[in-house]
């Protein structure tokens, strides 16, 4: 058998798009293997985002030649869509394909075995022009526990610092039906827990007819074997009363929701070509608490944007102190080469995006805190995903990362399955993780 490996840059879409992609080389009898093993075909699903996810990208591309010289080495992604002149110019590439016509690799492999195509072998279309969700379905591989499920593609929002539109280009929504069809087939293979991703899920149905994100989470629900269903990132916009009104009665949805802020400062959101205030984000936020009595609102954040002055950072400090955020991710402003922001005047120093990421971080961290603090003595079912020498790892629906080891409980006495449910109650906290035992 033929042997492939995989690396996969950036984001939870990506990570999906490798899965989809392991799936049509393990129908085509390849056998997946460590990408630091010698393999037949590299891919590396590269990423965009930023010059340094530009850069990791290249370095992985030259590793997987080292592995084996003789290798057939496939850029696929972000990167090699933005950028296709400057991936194909990389000595260790054979073949590019940007983010679209992904599901005919095994054919691009063999047309450039064949000799007919030249060296690189470039697939790139420009992606403002393609109007259609590219199916992909994960049938028989999935390197998590928990199932991702992407629902869309591209994004039509064109935030001043993101490259992403240009990468992914306008929305594609996936039909109902296909993304209904791969749920039921996954849990037949054991799966409980569906992640929806996407690049902007909250824009699902733009481009379908008579169809929200919210009409896909009510047919989910549905699916006998489906346990939680966990969104990815949405913007504050998609908490309308209806919405709130339609996901109460859904048990399922995980009442975890990260909700993309960006900065707490009006003046900074408007330079971002964000389309909300501060005021109706935590307009959001409070519907969402008004039905759930804890839940987990997760968010990022950028310091240092374009023009960011003190007073702008503290707006955002005291507005992450207002909300309580129980995570928050912290950025500082990166320059992408071909984004308005990149080319604004008032571009911050790197010592104070420094200085005011450390401050920021703090303040999650004892936000972070407090919020686990709050589960100590109470009972929670997690997902159990990982083990540990001395200790299993779980989530749970609020997405708190929790440890049950034996200095609770005789590991021995513990007979606990990856992939399956159990309810535990929350004994500790300690170096900001919660420490459970089984019930």
């Amino acid at each position: 058998m033929n042997k492939v490996a995989f690396v996969t840059l950036g984001c939870k879409t990506n990570q999906y798009e490798t899965d989809a992609l392991m799936d049509i080389f393990y129908k085509n009898r390849y056998e997946l293997v460590d990408f630091d093993d010698y393999a037949n075909v590299y891919v590396i699903n590269t990423c965009t985002v930023t010059s340094i996810s530009d850069k990791k990208s290249r370095q992985m591309i030259r590793r997987a030649k080292k592995n084996n010289p003789n290798s057939i080495v496939v850029a696929v992604g972000c990167y090699a869509q933005i950028s296709p002149d400057e991936v194909s110019a990389i000595e260790d590439v054979d073949i590019v394909i940007g983010t679209d016509a992904r599901s005919g690799i095994i054919d691009y492999i063999e047309e450039y075995k064949s000799g007919t195509t030249s060296k690189p072998y470039v697939i790139v279309e420009d992606i403002m022009n393609i109007k259609v969700f590219e199916e992909m379905t994960i049938s028989n591989i999935t390197t998590h526990t928990r199932a991702f499920i992407k629902i869309q593609e591209g994004c039509n929002q064109f935030c001043s610092y993101c490259i992403i539109p240009y990468a992914r280009g306008r929305v594609r929504s996936r039909e109902l039906t296909h993304i209904i069809d791969e749920i039921r087939a996954l849990t037949e293979k054991g799966y409980k827990e569906f992640v929806l991703t996407g690049i902007h899920i909250g824009s699902y149905g733009l481009d379908l007819d008579h169809i929200k994100l919210i009409d896909l989470l009510e047919a989910i629900q549905l699916i006998e074997g489906v346990v939680r269903i966990r969104l990815g990132s949405v913007e504050p916009r998609l908490i309308t009363d209806e919405f709130i009104g339609r996901i109460k009665p859904l048990h399922k949805l995980c009442d975890h929701f990260h909700l993309s802020l960006q900065s707490g400062s009006d003046t900074v959101l408007k330079r971002m070509n964000r389309k909300y205030t501060s005021a109706e984000y935590l307009t959001a936020v409070d519907k969402l608490r008004s039905i759930y009595s804890s839940p987990s609102i997760t968010t990022d954040i950028i310091v240092g944007f374009p023009g960011e002055t003190d007073l702008e950072f503290n707006e955002t400090l005291d507005f992450v102190s207002q909300v309580k955020f129980s995570e928050i991710h912290v950025f500082q402003f990166s320059k992408r080469e071909g984004t308005p922001a990149a080319e604004m005047s008032g571009q911050v120093e790197s010592y104070i995006k420094k200085q005011r990421s450390e401050a920021l971080i703090a303040l999650a961290h004892q936000l972070g805190d407090d919020y686990k603090n709050s589960f100590v003595g109470s009972e929670l079912e997690i997902l159990l995903e990982d083990q540990k020498e001395k200790h299993y790892l779980g989530h749970s629906k609020n997405y708190l990362n929790i440890i049950v080891d034996s200095e609770e409980q005789t590991m021995n006495q513990l007979k606990l399955n990856q992939g399956e449910l159990y309810t535990v109650k929350i004994v500790r906290i300690d170096d900001s993780k919660l420490h459970a035992v089984v019930i």
